[in-house]
């Protein structure tokens, strides 16, 4: 069979016209649902973070990937309802910056959409949110701020700097596991090495801090510690810090880097805990991987590596405190 070139032509015109009357449809982009257990204008430091995080790994918010962020203002009734509304979204991947309910609100929600948690100091496993940090067998992985060391580092920080101290009063809240997991597990025994004695007090709701605070005045600690964590400490660690400035005792408080400044604005003395940047930094590296076809079941959750220090100078000034130098050349941030 003879083709003549006008055939040629004819047939590539019938192929072009095909290509052209079916194009292609657009390639998907990724959807990421970031469910926030705090308000944006707290959240958007930190997941200013993630999103330059995964800008140097190729994904551009707006262009290749989009977000959609749900916060729920330190309230964790409201988790529920926007993580089932991500999931209504059909996006890819929750990301969720809060705590043990935060996540386990998304996992309600979801048993297949990925979940990448992130700012947690909760335990994964014995909360039944995954089945190990090295296989979490689950949709759940990420990052978790569980690091058992922590609290003992805290108070042996507190004794270097106030040497003179023996009795220190531990504040918590009995509703968020990892701090009672602290007072019950870790404080006593980190408290016996050290030499200091420690006597818990719990707070419940907001009444319950006058009542403490006027117990404390009475019996007088030579300092003051705040493991941090529950939705009901930050909402209200400013005054907590107030305290301690106002009664002259040496505070120290854990949590997060959300809390660290504001308790040392509000007159705390130290602060110590994981580098919560870093670890929404690190936030990128899970959504890279399950966006190119990793299963989080097989992503094993990391635990902190970096840590903050901060000490409030001005506050060791009002409440008649020196810190030793050797103290003071460890902190990553001093307020003077």
């Amino acid at each position: 069979m003879k083709i003549t070139v006008s055939s040629t032509v004819l047939i590539a015109g019938i192929l072009l016209f095909t290509v052209c009357a079916y194009p292609q449809q657009p390639k998907k982009v990724p959807r990421i649902g970031y469910l926030s257990a705090f308000e944006p204008a707290t959240e958007s430091t930190r997941s200013e973070g993630i999103r330059l995080a995964l800008r140097e790994l190729g994904y551009m918010d707006g262009q290749n990937i989009t977000t959609e962020y749900r916060y729920t203002e330190s309230k964790p009734d409201r988790a529920p309802e926007l993580a089932a509304e991500l999931v209504r979204l059909k996006v890819d991947i929750i990301v969720v910056a809060g705590g043990g309910s935060w996540v386990q609100a998304a996992k309600n929600a979801t048993r297949t959409i990925p979940i990448v948690m992130v700012g947690s100091g909760v335990d994964p496993v014995a909360a039944g949110l995954i089945g190990s940090l090295a296989r979490p067998g689950s949709n759940v992985t990420g990052l978790t701020l569980l690091n058992r060391e922590l609290s003992g580092k805290r108070l042996e920080l507190l004794k270097e700097a106030v040497p003179k101290i023996a009795g220190v009063a531990v504040l918590y809240d009995p509703a968020n596991r990892p701090s009672v997991r602290d007072v019950k597990e870790v404080l006593p025994g980190a408290a016996r090495a050290l030499g200091l004695t420690i006597r818990t007090w719990e707070v419940r709701a907001a009444e319950d801090f006058d009542t403490v605070f006027a117990a404390l005045n009475k019996e007088r600690p030579d300092g003051l510690y705040v493991p941090g964590g529950g939705s009901l400490v930050f909402r209200y660690v400013k005054r907590i810090a107030g305290f301690a400035l106002k009664s002259r005792l040496p505070s120290m408080f854990g949590g997060s880097t959300v809390t660290g400044p504001l308790t040392l604005d509000a007159g705390g003395l130290m602060y110590y805990g994981a580098d919560l940047a870093d670890s929404y930094r690190r936030v990128a590296y899970y959504v890279d991987k399950i966006l190119k076809g990793a299963n989080p079941a097989e992503l094993p959750v990391e635990q902190p590596t970096k840590f903050e220090f901060f000490i409030n100078l001005k506050t060791a000034k009002q409440i008649g405190v020196t810190i030793p130098a050797s103290v003071l050349a460890r902190a990553d941030k001093v307020i003077r």
